[in-house]
């Protein structure tokens, strides 16, 4: 009601935004060989921000200010922390330009979204804020493209040539998708704020969908010339969220236009949120985890040397099966106008979900507690250690 969407956030700031925080900051220790260096501060960050998504949900399902302002707080909290954390790292980081530029661009995105959401929930509060329009468009934008977007494009610089085994793309091509995103970005904003709406929309899309093309040839690129041909269904994820992320931004200039196509801004979120983030996250969290798993064991604790090994690929057919079904019957539902089709989906996406989480569950399980050896007979042991 009244334009809360608990749902949603859950989705964006404790799924996608929560996964990214903690890959990225894994990511920094891995990518640049260099330390993290606090240690506190991440344990901090996810002690504000876990609860602070909770009250916050809680808050929009409720209509409680009280929770709605607390979790805010602490929301913010986490982002500021992540904020800090991420740029020590990117002022130490030495090359990768393209994967420091786009996670400056993020950051700004961030604090942006910050800003544009805090605004909202002083509206709700009754206090003085920025007109709820533009705070909203510019809310969502930043958000969806700005940071967890700039974050995605920046990271698959790293995550695409090292799993294909590729060489890592030009850094000039890379650059430039950077700075026509930013573009893009600095164009949406002025149209939100008033400044020939119409005009910048448009142009706007147009700077995004080249940015988007060059991204994607790069990617195309690498998993041509990588050594490792064969991905499996993680990186199918990847790839159909390539495609959606195009499909977001068609369904962007259609919103942009104002088309009359119907249902076309659920359209817009859906596209941008499940299809390209979700999608994204979910195909690469199926391979980032079990190999950050393996690199950071439990000391006195031997895990198997290959992430192959903590990995069960059973559940991971499932939600393979289990999203792309969902997603579909969303798409068909938004344009059907269907809340039976809605229900359906929800169904089948939890589902999902469940065996996701049990994929994690396996893996963490495995990390901690890897399978023993089968233990020999004293005649078979002395047998095995003979030179």
């Amino acid at each position: 009601p009244g334009g809360r969407r608990p749902g949603l956030h859950v989705a964006t700031l404790g799924g996608l935004a929560m996964a990214g925080r903690g890959g990225s900051l894994q990511l920094v220790r891995v990518a640049p060989r260099q330390p993290l260096g606090a240690t506190r501060l991440p344990a901090l960050l996810w002690w504000l921000y876990a609860p602070g998504v909770a009250l916050l949900a809680a808050g929009m399902g409720t209509g409680r200010v009280a929770l709605l302002a607390t979790g805010a707080t602490a929301v913010a909290g986490g982002l500021l922390a992540f904020a800090a954390l991420l740029a020590r790292n990117l002022v130490g980081t030495r090359g990768m330009p393209a994967v420091v530029a786009h996670g400056w661009v993020a950051l700004a995105a961030q604090a942006a979204t910050l800003v544009t959401g805090l605004s909202l929930v002083a509206a709700y509060a009754g206090l003085p804020s920025l007109d709820r329009g533009a705070a909203l468009a510019l809310h969502v934008t930043l958000a969806g493209y700005g940071f967890m977007g700039m974050l995605a494009l920046g990271l698959s610089y790293i995550l695409v040539p090292m799993f294909a085994l590729s060489p890592v793309p030009d850094t000039r091509p890379a650059l430039i998708s950077c700075a026509l995103a930013g573009a893009a970005l600095g164009l949406a904003v002025a149209a939100a704020l008033g400044f020939a709406p119409a005009p910048a929309r448009t142009a706007a899309v147009l700077a995004a969908a080249a940015a988007v093309a060059i991204h994607l040839a790069l990617m195309r690129r690498a998993l041509r010339e990588g050594m490792r041909r064969e991905l499996g269904r993680s990186f199918t994820l990847v790839r159909i969220s390539w495609a959606f992320l195009a499909a977001s931004l068609a369904a962007g200039l259609a919103v942009a236009l104002d088309l009359p196509i119907p249902g076309a801004p659920t359209l817009f979120g859906l596209l941008l949120v499940v299809g390209w983030l979700l999608g994204f996250l979910f195909g690469i969290l199926q391979r980032i985890l079990p190999f950050l798993a393996a690199m950071h064991k439990p000391p006195g604790v031997r895990v198997p040397h290959t992430p192959s090994s903590l990995t069960d690929d059973r559940p991971l057919a499932v939600h393979y099966h289990c999203h792309l079904a969902a997603l579909a019957l969303l798409c068909a539902a938004v344009v059907a106008d269907s809340t039976k089709l809605v229900s359906v989906a929800a169904g089948i996406g939890a589902l999902g979900a469940c065996a996701f989480a049990a994929f994690f569950a396996t893996v963490v399980r495995r990390m901690r507690h890897p399978a023993r050896a089968p233990r020999l007979d004293p005649g078979q042991d002395a047998e095995a250690r003979r030179p």
